[in-house]
């Protein structure tokens, strides 16, 4: 847009008529996501075979094809988190000068973590790193890099750099993006909290029209498929948690009598909002993984971790280039099944994440938001998967790992944790653990969702924050039961991939709000 120095022009968005016994809705938004995911979910049930078909050969296709835009949209967005950053842009306060933080930094990254990737890490924390040294024990496609083909200790290097560049600086950074644009243009230009207002330095008015509705409807839809994911992994992990625990047998049933039970919960915690819901949860989730992650170092190799988790920072420098780089690589089988997908994934939950950051982090400086949303996860995260990926890896070096790696991998965390002591007491706080993450992922993601087919409200009624909660879990149901994994997958990344053109254009918005408020900084509302 041309006009900066013109006051926002919002038009009519906003001001949306009261529906359904007065719930506020956009509905140019609210009613076209809603049809798409009941749809889905009446096509899942109705044929569950061609639907799984369906997601299959969604997600082939766009690995297939996209791989290269999926690892190159990753990178770009990470340059575009250090540059700002680190450049003068970096101390513009969100909200003002005069604009504190409503949390302690405490509470903040808390919550940061626990609604980012939590569930995530508890389910691929064991089974990523133990996949990767196996495969590159082996060597092939499915190694990365080629892996180190009889070398224990450089394929459990590669497997580590491996696993740790899934779960670190790129996914953060993603997330990153997305919530700095949305706080900064609705903390600083007091526009709708929503995504399309991250555009308006982009199209001017046009984003308050079918341009940002189109928008919308994206991000409600990657959101919808993302969360789904977590909520699918999270519960096909808890069950196999009570089943390897308590010898109950699995079955589409008792996975929805599980559903149900942490629905009731979730509908609990959204009714409580952010402060007495979400934010407490997120604590409690927080000690409760800081306890267990203890646990496994102290009962392990303790010195022999410590040391790892050092080399396992430097080792993940060290193959960053060859592991983000999206050309002519061999080693398919990891690239495109572990490294694209996540990408796919990460880009579908970025307005979740990304609009929950937002809400959370008025008073914080770009700088702060940008270091406390990418490397304070990235180096806990880190830590998660140093003491969890190494442990397993050792008891397999050792050769007492053949059940953890025959294991699946939503068992393979109880099996090592039956390896060490008060393997009972620990693996029901796993599934406790595993439970939380899940309510936590579950209600924000319901909230963001809820906030974006709603014009950027955050004071909606209770029964419409309830409807995209049965949505979320409604898909997350039958894509599990339909096709498993491999349509949560699916889903993820034929959304993703669309949005990952939407945020790389955000990027431009954003840098020319910041460029704004850097030249002039009392023009807070104006652009």
């Amino acid at each position: 847009m041309a006009d900066w120095d013109k006051a926002i022009d919002l038009g009519n968005y906003g001001q949306s008529n009261r529906h359904w016994g007065g719930m506020h809705i956009n509905p140019a938004v609210f009613f076209p996501t809603a049809i798409i995911a009941f749809a889905v979910i009446l096509f899942s049930l109705i044929a569950p075979e061609a639907s799984a078909d369906l997601f299959a050969g969604l997600r082939s296709g766009a690995v297939a094809h996209f791989d290269w835009f999926f690892m190159m949209s990753g990178n770009l967005l990470l340059i575009f988190c250090v540059v700002v950053a680190l450049s003068p842009l970096g101390k513009i306060r969100l909200g003002g000068k005069g604009a504190t933080p409503d949390y302690s930094r405490l509470s903040w990254f808390a919550m940061l973590f626990g609604a980012g990737m939590g569930i995530g890490l508890v389910f691929y924390g064991v089974g990523e790193p133990v996949t990767h040294f196996t495969s590159s024990m082996a060597g092939g496609p499915a190694a990365p890099l080629g892996g180190a083909v009889g070398d224990a200790q450089a394929a459990r290097s590669i497997a580590m750099a491996a696993t740790i560049f899934d779960w670190a600086l790129h996914p953060w950074a993603i997330f990153a993006v997305t919530g700095l644009a949305l706080a900064l243009f609705s903390f600083d230009f007091k526009m709708p909290l929503s995504m399309r207002s991250a555009f308006y330095p982009l199209f001017g008015k046009a984003v308050w029209g079918r341009t940002g509705d189109v928008i919308e409807v994206l991000a409600v839809l990657a959101t919808i498929f993302g969360l789904a994911t977590s909520l699918g992994l999270g519960a096909q992990q808890a069950m196999a948690g009570i089943v390897y625990l308590y010898g109950v047998t699995s079955s589409s049933l008792t996975i929805l009598a599980l559903i149900a039970v942490m629905a009731a919960i979730t509908f609990l915690s959204i009714r409580g909002g952010i402060d007495r819901g979400i934010r407490i949860l997120s604590e409690v989730n927080m000690w409760v993984a800081f306890a267990l992650l203890v646990f496994v170092l102290t009962t392990g190799s303790t010195l022999q971790l410590i040391g790892d988790l050092a080399t396992n920072i430097v080792n993940y420098l060290k193959f960053l280039p060859a592991l983000s780089n999206p050309v002519g690589r061999t080693d398919t089988g990891f690239y495109n099944d572990w490294s694209v997908y996540y990408w796919a994934w990460w880009i579908s939950w970025a307005p979740f994440v990304g609009m929950f950051m937002a809400r959370i982090s008025l008073g914080r400086t770009v700088r702060e938001f940008i270091a406390g949303a990418m490397i304070a996860p990235s180096l806990l995260g880190i830590l998660w998967l140093t003491i969890f990926g190494d442990a397993s890896i050792a008891q397999i070096v050792a050769g007492n790992g053949a059940d953890l790696a025959k294991a699946s991998l939503d068992t393979q965390l109880f099996v090592l944790l039956g390896t060490l002591p008060w393997a009972q007491l620990t693996s029901f706080v796993a599934i406790g653990l595993i439970l939380i993450f899940f309510v936590t992922g579950w209600d924000s993601g319901t909230l963001v969702i809820d906030t974006m087919t709603a014009g950027g409200r955050t004071d909606t009624l209770l029964r419409q924050k309830t409807i995209w909660l049965v949505a979320v879990g409604g898909i997350g149901i039958v894509l599990l039961l339909s096709g498993g994994l491999t349509s949560l997958q699916a889903g993820a990344i034929a959304t993703g991939l669309p949005l990952a053109l939407v945020l790389l254009c955000m990027c431009l918005g954003t840098l020319r709000g910041l460029l704004a408020l850097h030249r002039n900084p009392d023009c807070s509302g104006n652009i």
